[in-house]
C-alpha cells in the first residue's frame, strides 16, 4: 500500500465570506471528510493529514487582545496560540472523519498529534519578519504596541497597520518517530496543523518561538519523514497557472519537476498564495517522491488518481 500525505487548504475549514462560527467550520470539515474518506476507503493509500490555521490564529489573537483589554487577562505567545489552533482543528477534523467512516460501516483510528517543527535559530527569517499576524491596528497604537512588546509592525495593503513575524524554513517535526509509529499502525494521522508550533533547540532544550511556518512547506516535510510516495496540496484552485491572470494564462496539468523549479524561479508563483505549495512540491519531488500534487478540493479523489490538477513528477 502506498502511503499520502494530504494538506489541507484553508477553504477545508473556512469558505470566504464566511464569520467563522463553529457550525460554519464544522460543516466544511465535514464535507472534507467525505472527501478523505472516499480516499481511505478506495484503500491503495495510507493517509496521513495536515492543515492550515491562519483564520483560526488570527480570531485568538483577536479575542486574546480583547481579554487583555477589557479583563487583564495575558495574552500567550504566538506559539502557543499555534498549539491552541493545532487542538482545535485537529479536533474537529478527527472527529468528523472518524463519523464518516463510520457512518460507511468501517471502524479505524484516528489520532491528532499536536506537534512542534524544529527551525533554525539563525534562520535569516529572524532578522526580516515578513508574516502579517493578528488584529489591524490604526498606526498609532500599532507603533505604540511595537515599542512595548518589541513587536515589528508594518502598514499592510491600505488596511491598516499589523504585526509581522518570522517565516523560517521548517527542518523536522520534534514527534516524528511518533507519527511513523501510529501511520504503521493503520491509525489515520493528523499532525503538523498549521506548520506545526515552531521550536528552536538551545543546549538541548527546545523552546518555542514566535514565528509562524508555512504550512505546505511544513507538509512537505513531514511527507518526507513518513516516507510518504504522494504529497497532495488541496486547496480552492485546480492546480498552478503560469502567467494567472494575463490573457497567455496557461494552467499545468502533468509537469516535470525541473520545468516547474524552472517556472518558480522565473517568478510566476505569488509569494504569500501559490509559491509556497509550488515549492514544496518542487522539494518533494526532488527529495525523492514518487509524484506531488496541487489540485481542489472538492477533486480530490480525481486528483490523487492522476486525472486532475497539476501533477509533478521526475523528468
Amino acid at each position: 500500500m502506498k502511503r499520502v500525505v494530504i494538506a489541507l487548504g484553508g477553504n477545508a475549514i473556512l469558505q470566504r465570506g464566511q464569520k467563522g462560527t463553529y457550525d460554519e467550520q464544522m460543516s466544511n470539515v465535514m464535507k472534507t471528510a467525505k472527501q478523505i474518506a472516499d480516499i481511505i476507503l478506495d484503500g491503495d493509500y495510507e493517509v496521513v493529514i495536515t492543515h492550515g490555521n491562519g483564520p483560526q490564529v488570527g480570531a485568538l489573537l483577536l479575542h486574546m487582545d480583547a481579554g487583555q483589554q477589557l479583563y487583564g487577562i495575558p495574552a500567550q505567545p504566538m506559539d502557543v496560540a499555534g498549539a491552541m489552533t493545532q487542538g482545535q482543528i485537529g479536533y474537529m477534523i478527527g472527529q468528523a472523519i472518524r463519523n464518516e467512516l463510520k457512518r460507511r460501516g468501517v471502524e479505524k483510528p484516528v489520532a491528532t498529534i499536536v506537534t512542534q517543527t524544529l527551525v533554525d535559530k539563525n534562520d535569516p527569517a529572524f532578522k526580516n519578519p515578513s508574516k502579517p499576524v493578528g488584529p489591524f491596528y490604526d498606526e498609532e497604537t500599532a507603533k505604540r504596541l511595537a515599542k512595548e512588546k518589541g513587536w515589528v509592525v508594518i502598514e499592510d495593503s491600505g488596511r491598516g497597520w499589523r504585526r509581522v513575524v518570522p517565516s523560517p524554513d521548517p527542518k523536522a517535526h520534534i514527534e516524528t518517530p511518533i507519527i511513523v509509529d501510529l501511520v504503521e499502525k493503520g491509525f489515520v494521522v493528523i499532525a503538523s496543523g498549521g506548520g506545526g508550533v515552531p521550536v528552536i533547540e538551545e543546549d538541548g532544550q527546545l523552546k518555542g518561538v514566535e514565528a509562524v511556518i508555512d504550512k505546505d512547506l511544513a507538509g512537505e516535510r513531514l511527507a518526507e519523514e513518513v516516507n510518504a510516495d504522494v504529497f497532495m496540496i488541496l486547496t480552492d484552485v485546480n492546480g498552478a497557472a503560469i502567467n494567472f491572470g494575463k490573457p497567455d494564462e496557461k494552467w499545468l496539468g502533468k509537469v516535470t519537476v525541473e520545468e516547474l523549479r524552472r517556472y518558480y524561479e522565473e517568478g510566476h508563483f505569488k509569494k504569500g498564495s501559490m509559491g509556497p505549495k509550488v515549492l514544496a512540491a518542487i522539494r518533494f519531488v526532488e527529495w525523492g517522491g514518487e509524484r506531488a500534487i496541487i489540485a481542489a478540493l472538492d477533486r480530490a479523489v480525481e486528483a490523487l488518481e492522476g486525472k486532475t490538477g497539476t501533477q509533478v513528477v521526475k523528468g
